[in-house]
């Protein structure tokens, strides 16, 4: 694409984490006070006491795991990487500015705006790095956008948003990178034997019946690239991080590596599937938590795949879904 107009502005659609030990407690505040979370008949009344109090009680907890891996969450430095190798990448066919928009730490969604009224841009593609859409992840941000929009009375910007890219190839081949840098830390002669067991993070059924497409994108993605790798092995679907007495998705992480471990499976090859940046639930949730289960369980050797981060053939896949989307507005 040869370059042609102004400036685009790429908007990066992130959870964002705590920076410090001490933002642990407001971090859960701003993401508990999330309507897109909590909803009910007349939450709107009582929204702000239920995530001071859900806040509060689970501060402790978060704020020790958090002390587990450094004091902090990676996930703003993971992200400006990914900004900085996208603007990298476009701007070789396009002038383009990457821009963070953090939905529940800092850089928030007004932040992100500033920067581009700063750089006078008025294209904009907001680009979630959550592959597959859900109300609670591009949904929320989404909804946080219109609502910054709104309250500065802003309407000049022309907006296109990529929804979800769970199946696209460059994608797809990425991830199938990471699996085999994973299968590399095994013994050869093991090696073909490990069973990959794939984990995403849970949502409530509720949302499901609602129609809410985000299981069934996540099962597109392990059958795609399921395919695109010949089903060379065994392999399950989990998910991980329930919160609350509701019904959420199964089966659970932890329960599926248990049964792993009853049925006799030495060798498991754990892969963050709906991650895209090493987090408090990839660090601590998977490396952690869940592999003591597997040790606990009698899995010899378990191993989990780093999220796709910065890699290059992730940022392709980024950089392809900008150009498509700005190709397909003009036409």
């Amino acid at each position: 694409m040869d370059r042609n107009g102004d400036t685009l502005g790429i908007v990066l659609f992130q959870l964002g984490g705590p920076d410090s030990l001490d933002a642990v407690e407001p971090f859960l505040v701003n993401l508990f006070s999330d309507p897109d979370i909590i909803d009910f008949p007349f939450a709107w009344v009582a929204r702000g006491f239920l995530a001071r109090a859900i806040a509060r009680r689970r501060s402790a907890g978060v704020r020790e795991n958090y002390h587990l891996i450094g004091g902090k969450s990676p996930i703003l430095e993971i992200t400006r990487r990914q900004a900085s190798a996208l603007e990298e990448s476009l701007n070789r066919h396009l002038d383009a500015k990457v821009v963070i928009a953090m939905r529940y730490w800092a850089p928030f969604t007004d932040t992100a705006i500033d920067e581009l009224l700063a750089h006078r841009i008025s294209r904009v593609v907001l680009l979630p790095l959550y592959p597959h859409y859900s109300k609670v992840t591009t949904g929320s941000s989404m909804n946080e956008w219109n609502r910054s929009l709104a309250r500065r009375r802003l309407n000049h910007f022309e907006v296109s948003l990529v929804r979800e890219y769970g199946t696209h190839p460059l994608y797809v081949e990425a991830l199938s990178r990471r699996i085999d840098e994973t299968l590399a830390r095994f013994p050869g002669e093991r090696r073909g034997g490990v069973h990959i067991l794939f984990s995403a993070h849970g949502t409530p059924e509720s949302l499901v019946r609602k129609g809410d497409p985000y299981r069934a994108q996540i099962e597109q993605t392990v059958r795609r690239l399921m395919e695109y790798r010949g089903y060379d092995r065994s392999h399950h679907l989990s998910f991980q991080s329930r919160v609350g007495p509701q019904k959420w998705l199964e089966p659970f992480t932890v329960d599926m590596v248990r049964r792993l471990g009853r049925a006799g499976v030495k060798e498991v090859a754990l892969v963050p599937v709906a991650f895209t940046s090493d987090h408090i639930e990839t660090l601590h949730g998977l490396n952690i938590l869940i592999r003591r289960i597997a040790e606990e369980a009698g899995i010899q050797q378990f191993e989990v795949a780093e999220s796709l981060n910065d890699s290059p053939k992730f940022i392709e896949a980024l950089s392809d879904l900008v150009i498509t989307s700005v190709a397909a507005n003009r036409t």
